[in-house]
């Protein structure tokens, strides 16, 4: 880590460069921005610590000039007292935090540490959407990343289930992207949230004077999404007087629209996601068999995000940088604690909630870093998870392997499953551990 330390008073920045060496930092000193501006274009640096007010080129004016060459430096700023105000503007316009002289070294470290950390994070993450939207670290969603990157190519109908806000629109537009058509649009439509005597005319259109109102043509769905996508969410709220004319739509390859006489084919791949059980759907007879059918070709079934939760801080930092922008906030990281305690979260509204919870957070939040209290956390939270346990490695691995073996009541073929780990590897740890 290299970190440039700006402020017009040596024995603070002296003071500062001898505390950051020995905590085995690398840093230089610059007196005043301008020479801080000539530092930062001969040499690249991690983190900017600048003093506020300067003679020559002041703090605030280094952040704007910083921000104008496009530099990814996060720039922490330090304000004497009753500069608060001035210390927030720079917060606004990009700083990464601020800090009130005269502070503590461990503070100043904490604050330098978290930018570097914030900054790796948004390196890595950057890189892997480079070349990809969709992330995850998870391993049975990478297997379903690779089955949804098989099936993009090809004209057939994709089927995604699973429970609501675990992605479902997402896997859609990522299967768009890698399809075919992906020059053309994706049309995204809600079945459930149109009332049924409207979502006739907004799938197929109708010609003018087709009832009462219809005072001119209008193009239903399946034409605007002609040589792109349409993408039918909650297709298991489709009413079944619907359902036989979209049975028709996808055999024929045509539609007629509503007052109209002749038929029009239509071009659009079809993605549809529920998260209903169809199969039980189509045994108490509320969804047709032949529709189903039809409609799962290729299956995509989400993992739910208490199921992948080793993807949860990728998604936190992805859906920051959005939030961000949304609500004009400057949230650049999260502490451990709060990761931790994400992480143990079951997260029954999946995705669609932990975007509501760090959304909360940017309100609440009064610096650049989430903590545990900013989060907001539901009532039954405390409840819904596990108590955190600790000690080491050895101990944790014993206090698992026995957990693993009590719940599936001695069968070591599902608790190594459980734990991710093959028969022979338990066996091992049975052994090892004088768990007979």
């Amino acid at each position: 880590m290299n970190v440039l330390v700006v402020d017009d008073e040596k024995n603070i920045r002296e003071i500062m460069i001898k505390v950051l060496k020995l905590e085995n930092i690398n840093c230089a000193g610059a007196e005043n921005g301008l020479s801080a501006q000539r530092m930062l274009q001969e040499k690249s640096f991690d983190i900017v610590v600048s003093d506020l007010k300067m003679p020559g080129m002041s703090g605030q004016e280094l952040l704007e000039w910083i921000g104008k060459e496009g530099l990814n430096i996060p720039v922490i700023m330090m304000s004497a007292f009753g500069q608060a105000e001035d210390a927030v503007r720079a917060l606004k316009q990009g700083a990464f935090d601020y800090i009130v002289k005269p502070f503590a070294p461990e503070e100043m470290l904490h604050r330098i540490r978290t930018a570097y950390k914030s900054k790796m994070m948004e390196l890595q993450l950057d890189e892997k959407l480079k070349d990809d939207s969709y992330i995850t670290h998870s391993p049975g969603m990478l297997k379903l990343k690779e089955r949804m990157l098989r099936v993009a190519p090809t004209p057939s109908m994709v089927l995604i289930t699973g429970e609501s806000g675990s992605g479902k629109e997402v896997s859609a537009r990522f299967i768009h992207k890698n399809s075919q058509v992906s020059n053309g649009p994706f049309i995204s439509i809600n079945i459930g949230g149109i009332p049924e005597n409207l979502l006739e005319s907004e799938l197929f259109g109708y010609e003018k004077g087709a009832f009462t109102g219809a005072e001119k043509r209008k193009i239903g769905l399946f034409e605007t999404a002609a040589g792109g996508t349409l993408f039918l969410d909650e297709i298991g709220e489709m009413p079944s007087s619907l359902q036989v004319k979209l049975l028709r739509v996808f055999q024929d390859k045509t539609i007629r629209r509503l007052g109209g006489i002749s038929d029009i084919p239509i071009n659009a791949r079809i993605i549809s996601a529920t998260n209903k059980n169809l199969e039980e759907e189509v045994k108490k007879q509320t969804f047709r068999e032949d529709l189903f059918y039809r409609l799962n070709v290729a299956r995509i079934e989400l993992m739910p995000l208490r199921e992948r939760k080793e993807d949860i801080l990728a998604i936190s930092i992805s859906l920051l940088k959005k939030l961000n922008k949304k609500m004009g906030s400057n949230i650049r990281t999260i502490s451990d604690q709060a990761i931790e305690w994400l992480e143990s979260y079951d997260f029954p509204g999946n995705i669609r909630e932990l975007e509501n919870i760090l959304e909360r957070a940017c309100i609440f939040s009064g610096g650049t870093e989430f903590v545990l209290k900013d989060l907001d956390l539901p009532g039954n939270f405390n409840r819904s998870v596990d108590k955190i346990e600790r000690g080491t490695i050895q101990e944790m691995e014993v206090k698992m392997t026995k957990k693993a073996l009590h719940k599936w009541e001695g069968n070591r073929t599902k608790a190594a499953k459980e734990l991710g780990i093959s028969r022979r590897t338990i066996l091992n740890k049975i052994k090892e551990f004088n768990l007979e």
